[in-house]
C-alpha cells in the first residue's frame, strides 16, 4: 500500500489525472443499426464512428505493435487520441487454414525469423506467446472492448501479407488466393466467433476489390452471398460492403440496387488517399483538383448518402511527418468534405512500425499516428486537427438544438467564434462555436448581427445593417471553399486567417492555374449542425511525448486501479 501511495503522489505531482482523461470514453448502447444515412445505437441515437485502422493481416497474423507495448496500453492510447473504434484487419487464411490459424504466436514469428519481436512480446505481452494466433486476435478484440472501443472486423486480404496491388492474386473473386466459397466460409466463421462480443459492431466483407477480373455481375453475386452469410451467423453486426477499383467505385449501384433479405444493417465503405490521384495535388491547382476529385467521389460513391445509406470512409490518411505537399493539400480538402458530409471514418493508420512488411523488419510507418516505438504521438497537431471530426455535427437523437451552421476551417480543424462585439472574430474549438444561419440572400447571421467584410487585410466584423454587398458571402472557386464578399470599392475579397487565428479578409488566392499556390488558409466550409458539441479529444500529457517512461507510468496506473 505504501508503494501504491508513492506512485499516486508521484503521478499527482506530474499533474496526471489518473481517473480522468486516459480512460474517459463514451459508452454506446449496442448493437448498432442504420437509420437512413446514419449509424445509430440501440436507442436510435447517432453514433459517429471515428476509427483508426489497426493492421493484423500481415505475415505474422498478429496485431502490430505487441512487441513494443502491452495491448492494454495501446487500447488506452487509442481512447486518449479521441478514437472510439478500431478497424481491425484480418487475413482470410487466419480463419480458414488451421495450419496457419492454430500455430502459436511464437511459432508464427519464429517461422519468419523475427526473434527480436518474440523478445519484445515476451516483455510486453507474455501471455500471448503460446496462444494460437486466432486466439491472440480474440484477446486484442476483448481488450479493446474492456476499454469501450468498438471494433470493425475487416477481411483485408486472403494470403497474409501487405496489401494491395493488382497482381497479388488476392484482388477479386476467382483470383488464385480468392476462392469465393472459402471466403464465405471464413466470413461465417468470424461472424460466428464474435457473435455475442458486444464491441464487435460491424464486419467489412473485403478490402479493396481490384484487378483484371473485376466485374459487376460477380460483385452482386458474391457480395450479396457474403452479406447474407454474415447476417445469418451474427445478426448484431453491421455489414459493410466495399466497391470496385480499390474501394473507390459504387457507380453501378445508381441503377441497380442490392437485393438482400435484411434491413437496418447495411453500410458502404470508400477509400480516398492523395496518392489515389498520383501527384495531382502537388502538380495541379489545389482548388481545381479538390473540386474535380470531390465531384468524382460523389458521383461514384457519395451519392449513396442521398439514397439513404451510411457511407464510411474506412481508409484515408497522410504522411504524419508533414513534409508531403501532395498529402498536405489533400488533407485540407478531405477535412472540408468530411465535415460537410459529417462522414463516419477510419484513419490509416495506428501503426508506428511493422514486425515485417514487404521483406523489411521493423519498417517505420510514416502514415502511423504513433511513433516507431509505439510510445508517443507522431504528430500531435494532426490529432488536434482531426478532433472536431471525431464528434457528430448532426444526426438523430443528439440534442434538441435547431438546425444551424458552423463555419469550419479545414486547415486548422477549428471554427469561427465570436468572443465579444469588441474583439475580432477568431478561430477556436468547434465545441464553442456560435450557431450561425446562412440565408437565401447569402448572409451569414448571428442573432441581430451579420458577418461583414471591411477591407483588404482588415478583420471581418459583425454589423447590424445587413443589406449591403459586404454582407453577402458566396462560396466560390472549384473547391467551393472560398467565402467571398465585396468591400465598399467593389473589390472582391475572401475570408482568411492571420497569424493569430483572427478572421480577416484578403484578396482571394489560388483561384487560377497556379500550382504553387496553397489556398488552405482561405478554405472554409459552412457545415450543418444540430448540436453544440464537445470534442472527443482527450490527449493526456502522458501520451504527448516520445518517452517510453510514460507507458511504464500508464502500466503502474492500471495496476494501481485494479488493486
Amino acid at each position: 500500500m505504501k508503494n501504491h501511495l508513492s506512485i499516486f503522489i508521484f503521478l499527482s505531482i506530474l499533474g496526471i489525472n489518473i481517473f480522468g482523461s486516459l480512460q474517459r470514453s463514451v459508452v454506446v448502447a449496442l448493437p448498432l443499426y442504420t437509420s437512413s444515412r446514419w449509424i445509430v445505437d440501440d436507442e436510435g441515437k447517432r453514433v459517429k464512428l471515428a476509427c483508426v485502422n489497426w493492421p493484423s493481416h500481415l505475415e505474422t497474423m498478429v496485431a502490430e505493435g505487441l512487441s513494443k507495448q502491452p495491448v492494454d496500453v495501446i487500447s488506452k492510447k487509442i481512447i486518449s487520441m479521441g478514437f472510439n473504434c478500431v478497424r481491425f484487419t484480418w487475413p482470410l487464411f487466419l480463419a480458414t487454414n488451421d495450419s496457419l490459424g492454430l500455430i502459436t504466436v511464437k511459432q508464427s514469428f519464429q517461422s519468419l525469423g523475427l526473434s527480436e519481436s518474440i523478445s519484445g512480446i515476451k516483455v510486453n505481452n507474455p501471455s500471448l506467446l503460446d496462444l494460437p494466433v486466432i486466439q491472440a486476435y480474440q484477446v486484442v478484440v476483448k481488450n479493446l472492448g474492456d476499454n469501450n472501443v468498438m471494433v470493425i472486423l475487416d477481411n483485408h486480404i486472403s494470403k497474409p501479407g501487405w496489401c494491395c496491388s493488382n497482381y497479388d492474386d488476392n484482388g477479386f473473386f476467382g483470383d488464385k488466393y480468392f476462392d469465393p466459397n472459402l471466403w464465405i466460409k471464413g466470413l461465417t466463421r468470424m461472424a460466428t466467433m464474435f457473435n455475442g462480443t458486444s464491441n464487435v459492431v460491424a464486419m467489412s466483407l473485403r478490402n479493396e476489390l481490384r484487378g483484371s477480373k473485376q466485374n459487376t455481375n460477380d460483385w452482386y453475386r458474391y457480395m450479396q452471398k457474403g452479406a447474407e452469410a454474415v447476417h445469418s451467423a451474427n445478426p448484431n453486426v453491421l455489414v459493410i460492403l466495399s466497391g470496385l477499383n480499390y474501394d473507390k467505385d459504387f457507380g453501378f449501384l445508381a441503377t441497380k440496387p442490392l437485393n438482400l433479405t435484411f434491413t437496418g444493417k447495411l453500410a458502404f465503405e470508400l477509400h480516398w488517399y492523395a496518392f489515389s490521384d498520383g501527384k495531382a495535388w502537388e502538380n495541379g491547382n489545389a482548388n481545381q483538383v479538390c473540386g474535380s476529385i470531390v465531384s468524382n467521389i460523389m458521383r461514384r460513391g457519395g451519392f449513396l448518402l442521398d439514397q439513404g445509406w451510411p457511407v464510411i470512409m474506412t481508409e484515408w490518411g497522410i504522411d504524419q511527418r508533414g513534409t508531403n505537399v501532395n498529402d498536405n493539400r489533400y488533407l485540407n480538402c478531405i477535412m472540408g468534405v468530411a465535415a460537410e458530409l459529417d462522414l463516419d471514418w477510419a484513419l490509416w493508420t495506428l501503426t508506428g512500425s511493422y514486425y515485417l512488411r514487404e521483406g523489411v523488419m521493423g519498417m517505420d510507418e510514416t502514415y502511423g499516428v504513433l511513433d516507431w516505438n509505439w510510445c508517443g504521438i507522431r504528430n500531435s497537431s494532426f490529432i488536434e486537427k482531426i478532433s472536431a471530426l471525431q464528434t457528430p455535427f448532426q444526426g438523430p437523437g443528439l440534442s434538441n438544438a435547431k438546425l444551424h451552421k458552423v463555419i469550419f476551417h479545414p486547415a486548422t480543424g477549428l471554427c469561427i467564434l465570436k468572443k465579444s462585439l469588441l474583439e475580432p472574430l477568431t478561430l477556436g474549438s468547434c465545441a464553442d462555436s456560435d450557431a450561425w444561419s446562412y440565408t437565401e440572400q447569402q448572409q451569414l447571421l448571428l442573432p441581430y448581427l451579420c458577418l461583414q467584410a471591411d477591407g483588404l487585410g482588415k478583420p471581418a466584423k459583425l454589423g447590424i445593417i445587413c443589406n449591403n454587398n459586404n454582407s453577402k458571402w458566396e462560396a466560390i472557386s472549384d473547391s467551393k471553399m472560398h467565402l467571398s464578399s465585396k468591400i465598399s470599392n467593389g473589390t472582391t475579397v475572401c475570408l482568411d486567417v492571420d497569424s493569430s487565428n483572427n478572421i480577416i479578409t484578403n484578396s482571394c488566392s489560388c483561384l487560377k492555374l497556379d500550382r504553387t499556390c496553397d489556398p488552405g488558409s482561405q478554405w472554409f466550409k459552412i457545415v450543418n449542425s444540430t448540436t453544440i458539441f464537445q470534442s472527443n479529444i482527450q490527449v493526456a500529457a502522458v501520451w504527448m511525448t516520445n518517452s517510453c517512461m510514460d507507458d511504464k507510468i500508464a502500466i503502474w496506473m492500471t495496476k494501481f486501479k485494479k488493486q
